[in-house]
C-alpha cells in the first residue's frame, strides 16, 4: 500500500529547492502552485513518516509476542503497543487517501457567495439576511473577509438576493457543499396566530475566476447603466452609477448597484459574470459525466433541498447524510463547523469508494 510514497522525502527536497529559487519568485502564479504543492507533500511526508514508522513497530511487537522466551509482562505491553499501533495505522491510512485524491482545482479560491430569497415572500427574504449573516460571522471565525458585491434589500431588514465575495484560505473547499435549497421553518414575526411558515432559500457558492483564467471577448458584453433603486445614501437615484451587464453569447445578466461608483459597479458586475459563467461551464461539463458518478461524487444540484432549520424544535436537518443537530441557535450564529465538516467527510467517502 502507498508505493507511490517512498520517494516522498525525495520529492519534498525538490519542492523545497524551487521555493529557495529567487527567479520562481518572479512568477507569482507558478510560486503559487508549488507552495500548494509543497503544502500537501508536506503534510504526505509527515503522515506517510508515522505510517511506515508504526508498520516496522508492528512487525517488532508481533515477533515479540511469538517469541516463547520473552518475559510474559514485555508480551502483555507488545499486545498493548500492537492494537494501540494498529487503530492509529487505520487513523493514518484513511488521512492519506484523502490527501491522495485528485485535488479540486477550486479548493483553494475565493468565492462568490450568493443568496436569493424563495418561496415564502418577506419571511424568505428576512431568512436570506439571517444565512448571510451566518456565512458572514463563520467567515469571521476563519480569518476570511466578506465584501458585498450587490444586494436588493427590503425594507424590513431582509435580502431579495444578496452576492458577496468572500475571500481567505481554502473557503471554497469548506463551502462548496453549501450549494442549495436551505428551507426555514418558523413561526414569523406578523404571524398573529402562531402558525408555522416554511420559507425557501437558495445558496450558490461560486469559484472566483481571475481575467486571466477566463478570458471574455469586449463585443460579447453588453453593458446599461442607470440610476439605483430601493434603501440608500444620498446619492442613491441621482446619478447612472447602477451597472447591468449582459453575456450576449448565454444571456446571462449581473447588475451591481451597491457602490457610489459607475466604475466599480462595473468592475464587480464584471467579476461576477466571470465567475458566473465559468460555473455554468463547469456545470455544462459535468452534465456530461453519467448520473451514476454523479451521485456518487455529489453534483452539488441546486435544486435539491439541502437543509432545515426547524426553530420550533431548535433542529437543523442535513438531508443529503441523513444528519440532525438540535443546536440551531449555535449554528445561525455562525457555528458551522457542526454541520460542514460531516458533510465534507461524507463526500470525501464517497470518493474515496470510487477511487478504490
Amino acid at each position: 500500500m502507498f508505493e507511490n510514497l517512498r520517494d516522498i522525502d525525495e520529492r519534498l527536497s525538490v519542492l523545497e529547492h524551487q521555493l529557495s529559487d529567487p527567479q520562481l519568485a518572479n512568477n507569482q502564479k507558478a510560486y503559487q502552485e508549488v507552495v500548494r504543492e509543497h503544502s500537501t507533500v508536506s503534510k504526505l511526508a509527515g503522515l506517510y513518516g508515522e505510517y511506515s514508522r508504526l508498520v516496522e513497530e508492528q512487525g517488532e511487537h508481533k515477533a515479540m509476542i511469538r517469541d516463547e522466551d520473552e518475559d510474559p509482562d514485555m508480551v502483555e505491553l507488545a499486545k498493548a503497543e500492537l492494537e494501540e499501533g494498529g487503530k492509529r495505522i487505520t487513523e493514518l491510512e484513511a488521512a492519506i487517501r484523502v490527501l491522495l485524491l485528485p485535488k479540486d482545482p477550486n479548493d483553494e479560491k475565493n468565492i462568490f457567495l450568493e443568496i436569493r430569497a424563495g418561496t415564502g415572500g418577506d419571511e424568505a427574504a428576512l431568512f436570506a439576511a439571517d444565512l448571510f449573516r451566518m456565512y458572514s460571522r463563520y467567515a469571521e471565525a476563519q480569518g476570511w473577509r466578506v465584501e458585498v458585491m450587490s444586494s436588493n434589500p427590503i425594507g424590513i431588514g431582509g435580502f431579495k438576493e444578496i452576492i458577496a465575495l468572500v475571500k481567505g484560505n481554502n473557503v471554497y473547499s469548506r463551502l462548496k457543499y453549501e450549494s442549495g435549497v436551505h428551507r426555514v421553518q418558523r413561526v414569523p414575526d406578523t404571524e398573529t396566530q402562531g402558525r408555522i411558515h416554511t420559507s425557501a432559500v437558495t445558496v450558490a457558492i461560486i469559484a472566483e475566476v481571475e481575467e486571466v483564467d477566463l478570458h471574455i471577448e469586449p463585443n460579447e458584453l453588453k453593458f446599461d447603466v442607470y440610476r439605483s433603486s430601493g434603501p440608500g445614501g444620498q446619492s442613491v437615484n441621482t446619478t447612472d452609477s447602477a451597472v447591468r451587464v449582459t453575456h450576449l453569447p448565454t444571456g446571462l445578466v449581473v447588475t451591481c448597484q451597491d457602490e457610489k461608483s459607475q466604475h466599480k459597479n462595473k468592475a464587480k458586475a464584471l467579476q461576477v459574470l466571470r465567475a458566473r459563467l465559468s460555473d455554468k461551464l463547469e456545470l455544462e461539463r459535468q452534465s456530461l459525466i453519467s448520473e451514476e458518478r454523479k451521485s456518487q461524487v455529489g453534483s452539488g444540484d441546486r435544486s435539491e433541498r439541502i437543509r432545515t432549520y426547524n426553530f420550533p424544535q431548535g433542529r437543523v436537518t442535513d438531508h443529503r447524510i441523513n444528519l440532525t443537530v438540535y443546536k440551531l441557535d449555535q449554528i445561525i450564529s455562525g457555528n458551522l463547523d457542526e454541520v460542514i465538516i460531516p458533510v465534507i467527510t461524507h463526500f470525501q467517502s464517497e470518493a474515496l469508494n470510487i477511487a478504490q
